[in-house]
């Protein structure tokens, strides 16, 4: 089935004329239609919409287009519903945007586009990417593919679920706090995290601007190196991202890892880590050591701060960029007797009870006599958790950690506490606000039930090259990638 194949696989059968972008594209639909009432990880797919793009691509081919010039020919990827793609819904899985359309691309989607890959579907997220579960969303709760009974993780458990359950080639999800690699560890995908200004923002919804980032979920590693690469770049629209060279990101994939340092951080290995999380990351880190890399043991000292800080950080600019959603501009609109009683039914009405408890949160720690006593405070603590990485990274390469403390947990058991719930990404958090760059990669299962493990790599600002090229070599040594879930029936 052509839908179970990688991109690199996809792209060299195209390149020999063996199948066509329309077929590709069609397998692909048909799995959405086999299994994705199930898992709902599309919130909308344009199936004719889809078909059209790929006739294009294909037409494209017959004049001479070759993968060679554009590294997506054919391939259809989805995106989460909080990047805009011209004339797609744009409803960041929340009733508030009502039945907005989006009038142009993000600057992600434009390269993809512009790549060759048909650009098709919505996937499911937490409303405003505000979860660890995919649970907040208005139109309904994503399952693990791996087991329906369980969460696929958050907020962009849409797009994991959808590479896992073969529905999408690749996705594109956004992380805040760990929001691409907490569910790619969940579903067992890979998920990447980049730098913080190495892929443009514009045209995707902000949640928290200093933390958002876009980033990739494919099937391997090779894959994610190929997507980074083509949405890496500096874009005048969008004044965080950085005006840097793009590296050829795949060539640094030669499995040549011999010398290269792993940090292992004794502040990670807490006693909350499920004991088989820890066995399969032990195992990994044995496994890249075998390999040639020199495993050191480091010290992050301030992590034990990382996710009271960063829940103070990212609710106060939630607070700030969610505000002009008020029912005058766009959207949803409930009418009121002035419009301060519009702007509060509206928000009232069209938001959940997960956002709107963080605008609270968000409002408080801004609001005159607290702010200097949290938000000043957690930005200078953020700080020392940037340097604490940035002094790591003089003495080691890439840091290796647990993804998430427990494999997928089930549906609405940390729904009624929501401190529980926001523990899932205390290993991946403090990436975010270091501005550094992440990935996950699968790294074993969970007995009973079978569930998927993740292991986390992160490396020093714009240091992709040399986190992918460990990431690739320990997944060609091992064979956890290519495990596939066992889907549900079609009804």
């Amino acid at each position: 089935m052509l839908n179970q194949l990688t991109i690199s696989e996809l792209t060299a059968k195209i390149a020999r004329r063996e199948v066509s972008a329309r077929e590709i594209t069609q397998s692909c639909l048909d799995q959405i239609a086999r299994v994705d009432k199930k898992i709902h990880a599309f919130i909308s797919y344009d199936a004719a919409g889809a078909l059209a793009q790929a006739e294009a691509v294909d037409e494209e081919i017959s004049s001479g287009a070759t993968p060679a010039q554009k590294p997506l020919l054919g391939i259809p990827i989805a995106v989460k519903d909080v990047l805009a793609v011209k004339n797609q819904p744009l409803n960041c899985g929340s009733k508030i945007l009502g039945n907005f359309v989006s009038p142009y691309d993000a600057t992600a989607v434009e390269k993809l586009k512009t790549a060759g890959a048909i650009v098709f579907g919505r996937c499911n997220m937490d409303e405003f990417a505000m979860g660890s579960s995919t649970e907040n969303s208005a139109f309904g709760v994503t399952k693990n593919p791996w087991d329906i009974t369980r969460i696929p993780g958050g907020s962009s458990g849409g797009s994991a679920a959808a590479v896992a359950a073969d529905e999408a080639i690749a996705t594109l999800g956004t992380d805040t706090g760990g929001s691409i690699r907490q569910p790619a560890a969940l579903c067992g995908v890979v998920g990447l995290k980049p730098t913080y200004g190495r892929i443009s923002r514009y045209g995707l919804t902000a949640f928290a601007s200093s933390l958002d980032q876009i980033g990739p979920f494919t099937k391997n590693v090779a894959d994610a190196a190929t997507m980074l690469g083509v949405m890496s770049g500096a874009d005048p629209r969008d004044s965080t991202s950085v005006p840097r060279p793009v590296p050829n990101y795949s060539a640094a994939l030669d499995g040549k890892i011999c010398g290269l340092k792993i940090g292992l951080p004794r502040e990670y290995l807490i006693g909350g880590l499920d004991a088989e999380v820890k066995a399969a990351v032990d195992a990994a880190v044995k496994q890249l050591e075998k390999l040639g890399a020199e495993i050191v043991e480091i010290s992050l000292p301030h992590t034990d701060y990382a996710v009271a800080t960063y829940y103070i950080v990212a609710t106060a600019e939630a607070s700030a960029n969610l505000a002009r959603f008020d029912g005058i501009r766009y959207g949803l609109r409930v009418d009121g007797n002035d419009p301060a009683e519009l702007y509060s039914k509206t928000r009232g009405a069209g938001f959940g009870a997960e956002v709107k408890r963080r605008i609270i949160l968000g409002t408080y720690v801004l609001s005159s006599g607290y702010y200097d006593a949290y938000y000043l405070r957690a930005q200078k603590v953020r700080t020392l958790i940037r340097n604490d990485f940035l002094k790591a990274f003089e003495k080691v390469d890439t840091i290796i950690t647990p993804t998430t403390p427990t494999a997928a947990f089930k549906v609405g058991e940390k729904s009624a506490d929501p401190l529980q719930m926001y523990l899932s990404d205390i290993f991946t958090i403090s990436c975010n606000l270091a501005g550094i760059c992440g990935v996950s990669v699968p790294c074993g299962f969970t007995k009973s039930p079978k569930l998927p493990i993740g292991l986390q790599l992160l490396s020093k600002p714009f240091g992709e090259e040399t986190m992918l090229k460990l990431a690739h070599a320990y997944e060609q040594s091992t064979d956890w990638h290519k495990e596939k879930p066992p889907l549900p029936p079609r009804d």
